[in-house]
């Protein structure tokens, strides 16, 4: 199966007014909203949103991670704040726990899926410039995240 885009084939941009976004304790940059959380097949869905041109705090995936480009662009950047790799609307990625890094959304923001699967215990661990860990975020605060947000609605 094939499939083209054309000039002919509109654009459509994401439409959020019907999400609640919340920030994650003080994390600077982007807010989220939580999915679902599946405390048995260890899965954790959510999707953020970056404002433009900013960089979220340095940190580390500890657990195998796909995302999805649903607005905007991805950006990720080197502990330096170097920028890395852009990933354009529609970019879908699986990657393995992996290097310190951040991230962030080039012109107009971005808007990205984020799926967490696997691991019980620490998914994520937010760094220092010199790369000690500073806090982390465990499946038991997503599943914390994921209430109070059912809650609010």
């Amino acid at each position: 199966m094939t499939s083209t885009r054309t000039a002919e084939t509109p654009l459509h941009s994401f439409d959020d007014r019907n999400m609640r976004w919340y920030r994650l304790g003080d994390f600077e940059h982007f807010v989220f909203a939580m999915l679902d959380v599946d405390t048995e097949k260890l899965i954790v869905d959510f999707i953020l949103k970056f404002p433009a041109h900013e960089q979220i705090f340095l940190h580390r995936h500890l657990a195998l991670t796909n995302t999805l480009v649903v607005q905007g662009e991805h950006r990720l950047y080197e502990p330096d704040g170097s920028l890395q790799e852009i990933r354009p609307v529609g970019s879908y990625t699986s990657s393995p726990p992996g290097a310190p890094h951040r991230e962030g959304a080039g012109d107009g923001g971005g808007v990205v899926f984020y799926s967490v699967r696997g691991k019980d215990g620490v998914l994520f661990e937010g760094l220092d410039e010199d790369l000690s860990v500073n806090v982390t975020l465990s499946l038991d605060d997503f599943v914390g995240a994921y209430e109070e947000q059912k809650k609010a609605r």
